[in-house]
């Protein structure tokens, strides 16, 4: 797959999403500045995201309603949101972080290892997702075909279907080891709807085979 992930950096201050790019370098990922609340809902408009960093704090739209225009538009819903903000804010504000709908709330000044853990493994689930979207189209096609001429040219294509999908269902493994060592509860959910999708998709390979 040559399109890297996506990752939109959100904050008003040029030296914050000077130092975001720089811890996040190493990853195989291109990060996407925003410098308001409005600027990201313009980006999301064209651009597809694999996460959001939000910082909390801006002028105008603040980050809780800037996730609340995210959360509430159909195509961007389901994008992890990562809030960012200062130790000294408000010691309500993770709760309605939280509340706004993100996944993480991670107070600055933060571990560089910790925020680019946490965003290699979103970045690892966004892409096994759009394999595995892939991977499902292509099931379905040989599924609802029913023209006789078809066969030789299904038998071909299985062997190949069935390599792609244990390469993903390896790679399933690898991110689940990884998100054991980093210790995060909010990897949780996104890792068992991608484990549930992926039984699925093997069910329904199993049944074409």
């Amino acid at each position: 797959m040559a399109d890297r992930a996506k990752i939109l950096l959100v904050d008003d201050r040029e030296e914050n999403l000077i130092a975001l790019e720089a811890i996040l370098s190493s990853l195989d990922l291109v990060p996407v500045r925003a410098r308001s609340g409005e600027e990201a809902l313009k980006a999301l408009l064209s651009t597809e995201f694999a996460l959001i960093l939000l910082d909390v704090r801006m002028p105008g739209m603040d980050g809780f309603e800037t996730a609340a225009h995210i959360k509430r538009r159909e195509r961007t819903r389901n994008i992890p949101i990562i809030f960012l903000t200062v130790v000294d804010s408000a010691p309500d504000y993770a709760f309605r972080g939280y509340a706004a709908g993100a996944v993480d709330y991670l107070t600055k000044p933060f571990d560089p290892w910790v925020l680019r853990a946490k965003v290699s493994v979103f970045a690892e689930l966004y892409n096994m997702n759009r394999r595995m979207t892939e991977q499902a189209a292509l099931l379905r096609e040989r599924l609802t075909s029913e023209l006789p001429g078809e066969a030789a040219e299904q038998a071909s294509v299985l062997p190949e279907l069935s390599r792609r999908l244990t390469a993903v269902e390896d790679e399933l493994a690898r991110v689940r080891e990884l998100a054991r060592k980093s210790n995060d509860p909010t990897l949780s959910v996104p890792l068992t709807d991608l484990s549930d999708r992926i039984t699925h998709l093997r069910s329904g390979f199993d049944a074409l085979s």
